[in-house]
């Protein structure tokens, strides 16, 4: 296996491959567009079939959908009245496929109350569904990965969730789903396909896709955003999987075919654990869709809105109105209700809506209830729609329908590549006690530890051992080890403070100033990793500072245009270019 360090010169060693590939030896077999987390399972598994293969995205891994999810690994529980028994079968199966085996460390169950409000049919038919979604869990091969649901008495039902208010509900049934930190997944996915022998490059746009004699694409068009330099690159085959960005993708080939993707925003927020009683995640029911109160680490995760999005799908924000609409819908069960003062962050993501049908002209398609995969023009493949839960489905579809006929001879292997962290964690948690007692850590900051890094946290701790002072906690965010963010920029490839706080750590919404207390510390760990000189340093500090302000200052406009507005005063980090150059 090739090395599973993402650094600054990994990306440089990358981008070298695709200058490399105008060469016929050189030639990629596969170029992936996007690096979210369907962008690296493709990645992944065309890796491990043995494809050339290379993948850029234009801003940092998982900067899009795929860092702002709800954080669930789930079968969907809302598609079994849709009675689409073999969507949820697929996803229970993934699910259970990620527990066991992919990714134990990261992918974790978590216990759900569906609250009842009525005695005798509400009870009967909710247990059915929920007993229906359990046997079709249980149809995944090998052992069973999750408890099976039970009911609760209302007393039984105040002992799990204390805040849950007295006459929201006269029971409940309890069952089990799994959530995950989307952004490490994302990151340990691209760590785990770089390990295979692919190429990752992060801050890398397409800004054209290239044809040959026949018509059919044959590469793309790069510019290096962190020098300006423009990359031509050839590859047999280019795959889009740019998620809301989807059709500006396609219009890069210049043909009109394609897949049809809309953005629908949803927004999340992040309340203090200690503020809600609760020992388990509850489920709602809302006019629209459902709400999720989801137990997190160290506070709760409460959401979603579904609202239309026709602005920039960069900064996607929370407006005033999407938080009043989480709050007034999670009060309505609370007993304690929530205000905004209780609201320590959010978040704002972008769901790329798959449309019906193809664009005239799309000469094929294989379509499923979540996602489509089609080709627009020879030599370009493009999937769109799905979810986190059956990314590994997704890429498995896109790379078979990439490759043809090869992908007979060459089948996905996926399902049995544990990710980077998987293997030997149960020893690791074993070390982790000796670990433990040298750096002074407590069992909650083990657990953050072994959640996060699984087996890997051996490397962590040969960089404590090196140097001690990255065993501390950082001094404004204890909740992070100095060593975190060190193996951010040495293994994880974040190359801006922007990257640290939003994606290799969640600063940005885990603490009520967004982080910006634990900025110069972070600044000082990550400026002689990147080679920042003092200026640059500063300049890091104040642009990631400007986004910060900004954000705050958008939560309080009262609908998405004004708030974008006031989000686009901050300055993007491209245009910390000549800075960087």
């Amino acid at each position: 296996m090739a090395s599973t360090r993402l650094t600054a010169e990994s990306r440089q060693q990358a981008l070298s491959a695709l200058r490399g590939s105008q060469t016929p030896s050189g030639e990629l077999d596969i170029l992936v567009v996007g690096g979210g987390v369907t962008g690296a399972g493709i990645a992944l598994d065309a890796a491990t079939r043995g494809l050339s293969t290379a993948i850029v995205e234009a801003q940092d891994w998982a900067s899009g959908t795929s860092s702002r999810s709800s954080k669930l690994v789930h079968g969907g529980l809302r598609y079994l009245q849709m009675l689409d028994f073999h969507l949820v079968k697929e996803a229970l199966t993934e699910r259970d496929l990620l527990l066991k085996d992919i990714a134990p460390h990261l992918v974790k169950p978590v216990p759900f109350l569906y609250p009842l409000e009525h005695r005798v049919w509400e009870r009967a038919y909710v247990g059915a569904g929920i007993a229906l979604y359990d046997t079709l869990a249980s149809l995944a091969p090998g052992r069973r990965a999750m408890p099976l649901h039970r009911h609760l008495s209302r007393r039984q039902l105040e002992r799990k969730f204390p805040d849950l208010a007295h006459d929201a509900a006269i029971g409940a049934v309890q069952y089990w789903d799994a959530s995950v930190d989307d952004a490490r997944l994302v990151s340990t996915l691209v760590r785990t396909a770089v390990s295979y022998g692919a190429h990752a490059a992060s801050r890398t746009q397409v800004v054209g896709l290239t044809k040959g004699a026949t018509g059919a694409v044959n590469g793309a068009e790069l510019v290096d955003l962190e020098t300006g330099e423009e990359i031509t690159v050839r590859a047999r085959h280019v795959i889009n999987a740019t998620g809301v960005w989807t059709e500006d993708t396609e219009a890069l080939a210049g043909d009109t075919g394609g897949l049809r993707v809309l953005a629908s925003k949803g927004v999340h927020i992040v309340v203090p654990r200690e503020r809600i009683k609760g020992t388990v995640g509850l489920i709602l029911q809302t006019e629209k869709s459902v709400l999720f109160v989801i137990p997190w680490s160290r506070y709760w995760v409460v959401g979603t809105t579904d609202t239309p999005w026709d602005q920039d799908p960069r900064h996607p924000v929370a407006t005033a109105q999407d938080v009043d609409y989480v709050l007034d819908h999670a009060n309505a069960v609370l007993a304690h209700p929530l205000s905004r003062d209780d609201v320590i962050g959010t978040y704002a993501g972008l769901r790329p809506l798959l449309q019906p049908g193809t664009k005239e002209g799309t000469s094929s398609a294989k379509v499923s209830r979540e996602h489509t995969v089609a080709s627009p023009v020879p030599g370009l493949t493009v999937i769109a729609g799905g979810k986190l839960t059956t990314y590994r489905v997704m890429a498995k579809d896109a790379v078979d329908f990439a490759i043809g006929q090869r992908a007979a001879a060459l089948p996905s292997i996926t399902h049995q590549i544990p990710l980077l962290g998987a293997v030997g964690l149960q020893a690791t948690r074993r070390l982790a006690r000796t670990w433990a007692a040298k750096y002074g850590w407590k069992p909650p900051m083990v657990d953050h530890l072994l959640h996060r890094y699984g087996s890997s946290l051996r490397q962590l701790v040969d960089l404590c051992e090196q140097d001690p002072s990255l065993a501390e906690p950082l001094e404004h965010a204890p909740a992070y080890l100095r060593a975190e963010i060190h193996f951010g920029v040495s293994h994880e490839g974040a190359l801006h403070l922007e990257d640290l706080l939003l994606h290799r750590t969640r600063l940005v919404y885990e603490v009520a100033d967004r982080g910006l207390a634990a900025l110069p510390e972070i600044a000082d760990i990550a400026a002689p990793l990147l080679g920042w000189d003092d200026a640059t340093r500063q300049a890091e500090i104040d642009a990631y500072a400007a986004r910060a302000q900004a954000e705050d200052a958008a939560e309080l406009e009262p609908d998405d245009a004004s708030a974008e507005a006031v989000r686009l005063r901050a300055p993007d980090v491209a245009a910390m270019q000549p800075l960087r150059g």
